[in-house]
């Protein structure tokens, strides 16, 4: 059993994963602004007490986002976080449904920003899977 401590709140639950060297977040429903960019930032104060800048993001259930997250979670939370987990690049595998992610690729509300992340000139690599074990071995290799 690998040997990890998991933390939860009624929105989310995350672990690092010492064995797999990533901290696994998995959202379990969409929250007010002020409550998601509060888990944000536990993610990263777990993140950097491990100096761990793989993380697995699973968002499959999270399908009403407020464009307002997805703009700060790009723009603000991302970049800072990458700053201040180097020289490590932060590498974000987000695990999502096709469903999902198709369609906050084509919605003009969150069209740059799902743009912005996946740039590859970003401090930060972000790529999108829709199978955990393909995330993980991303990870694993980067």
């Amino acid at each position: 059993m690998p040997n990890f401590t998991p933390s939860s709140t009624t929105t989310r639950t995350s672990a690092y994963r010492p064995d797999l060297e990533i901290l696994i977040v998995r959202w379990h429903q969409d929250a007010a602004l002020p409550v998601l960019q509060a888990d944000y930032q536990t993610m990263l104060e777990v993140a950097a007490e491990h100096n761990c800048a793989r993380w697995l993001l699973d968002v499959r259930r999270r399908e009403d986002t407020d464009p307002q997250l997805s703009a700060w979670a790009s723009a603000t939370f991302y970049p800072q976080a990458a700053a201040q987990l180097l020289p490590q690049r932060l590498h974000l595998a987000v695990l999502n449904s096709t469903y999902i992610y198709e369609r906050f690729r084509n919605d003009p509300a969150h069209q740059q920003y799902v743009a912005y992340m996946l740039a590859p000139e970003r401090p930060f690599l972000t790529k999108v899977f829709d199978d955990e074990g393909e995330a993980t071995r991303w990870l694993q290799e980067a």
